[in-house]
């Protein structure tokens, strides 16, 4: 039998109102520990006065979830106190002293909902990525999952392959039996839909790319107005801006929330020959990260246009946005400049001219590469593996001449790849990983 585990379920620190969770079979113990007896209506909140021993620890909302009817699938009982440090160290040293109670670990309750049926993998993966969630897209993906989209996806494809996997144990099982000639021909054909299926869902990196957020760095040479930009887009002051030229030596990042996308956003030094030993270290990491964003924003001053700085011109690439700033400051500039064969925006950081053109730009960038698919998508690295391994055994199915038990074993082995994306089958080995990412009292 499980041993009782608790923990603050809220984030630490002062609040109007903590969540204390309690969940196993002693559950209903603490409860009656702290004076509540009888125990309160199940799921329904009650307005409690808490007790350690004569001392009053705090009036408290109280609901009482019995088993099977509860998040973990175990007895749960939440305690809805008030906020303060004092309060919850309190209550948290009372259960503490209660024979069968510990403190829960970092994911202990999902990993107990898990186990008792309550979830599957990529549910439990989806709750994780929805606490952490940033922005609205991240939400929405996140909520798809832990509703289930995954998990019906793969579990189509795996029932599709063990129903294949049926009619090849009927020719290895019954042999004399009158089975139809074309049956094999048919197999074959499943099979090579399933690895369809399975690569054209792999072929959709969007949502890895949400859930993790795409890396964008703004580079040009000194004084242009980089570090102007990034300020505008933090809407706060990050960045030191200064006329004098280097002021930024090392990258500044931010993560932002453009448009719904996350985005962490890098301020470089600016490009020029140095014989500063600090200020060459910085334009080092400026052109490294430049080389390793998924989007680079080209800076250039329009006063120079178009006699531009070769350095960041030889960094335009078909993943750059093309900035010309303080073009207020350049009445001759074209109405359409182009620069490197592609569109340049022209702004002022300053007078905040098309900034917000830029920000439309920006957030067009990461629509396109981070489209909220109408399907369920692959989101962890985990997903990958395991369908490739599927797809590995498939490939080997279809190409290989070899014995029919020997193909058998391959679907099997196919199969197994996929149930333990959900859990269904050998996840001991993983269950650790997935579920210490999360935070403790979840």
């Amino acid at each position: 039998m499980q041993e009782t585990i608790y923990a603050l379920a809220t984030a630490a620190g002062r609040a109007g109102v903590a969540v204390i969770r309690i969940s196993g079979n002693k559950s209903a113990e603490a409860l009656a520990s702290f004076g509540l007896k009888p125990l309160p209506s199940p799921r329904v909140a009650t307005l409690s006065k808490l007790y350690s021993g004569k001392i009053l620890l705090d009036d408290a909302l109280v609901i009482w979830f019995p088993a099977p009817h509860s998040f973990t699938g175990e007895d749960i009982a939440e305690l809805h106190t008030h906020g303060g440090r004092a309060v919850i160290n309190a209550i948290l040293e009372h259960l503490s002293g209660i024979k069968g109670l510990r403190s829960a670990e970092a994911g202990e309750f999902s990993r107990r909902a898990f186990e008792n049926g309550k979830m599957d993998l990529t549910q439990a993966e989806g709750l994780a990525d929805l606490v952490e969630a940033e922005t609205e897209a991240q939400r929405k993906q996140a909520l798809r999952q832990m509703e289930g989209g995954l998990l019906d996806l793969y579990e189509e494809f795996r029932s599709s392959l063990i129903e294949i996997l049926a009619h090849l144990e009927a020719y290895i099982d019954f042999p004399d039996e009158d089975i139809p000639p074309n049956t094999a021909k048919e197999m074959q054909k499943e099979v090579e839909n399933l690895k369809n299926k399975i690569e054209k869902h792999l072929a959709n990196s969007s949502g890895e790319i949400l859930r993790e957020g795409l890396h964008a760095a703004i580079i040009g040479a000194p004084n242009v107005g980089k570090s102007s930009i990034m300020n505008w887009l933090a809407k706060r002051d990050i960045a030191i801006v200064s006329s004098l030229a280097g002021t930024t030596r090392d990258v500044i990042e931010a993560r932002l929330d453009i448009g719904g996308f996350p985005l962490t956003l890098s301020d470089t030094a600016g490009l020029r020959e140095s014989s500063d030993e600090i200020e060459s270290e910085g334009i080092k990491r400026a052109l490294f990260r430049a080389e390793n964003a998924d989007l680079k924003i080209c800076v250039f001053d329009a006063n120079l246009y178009p006699e531009l700085d070769k350095s960041t011109l030889d960094l335009v690439d078909e993943n750059s946005l093309v900035i010309l700033n303080k073009s207020d400051l350049s009445p001759a500039l074209p109405s359409s400049p182009e620069i490197a064969g592609r569109e340049a925006i022209a702004i002022s950081a300053t007078t905040g001219k098309n900034m917000e053109k830029l920000l439309e730009k920006m957030q067009e960038e990461l629509a396109n590469r981070m489209e909220f698919s109408a399907e369920p998508v692959v989101t962890r690295q985990r997903h990958r593996a395991g369908l490739n391994e599927c797809l590995e055994y498939l490939e080997k199915f279809l190409t290989e001449n070899k014995d029919i038990e020997l193909q058998a074993e391959d679907l099997r082995r196919a199969a197994q790849a996929l149930g333990k994306l959900t859990g269904r089958i050998d996840v001991e080995d993983i269950l650790d990983k997935i579920f210490s990412s999360f935070c403790i009292g979840k």
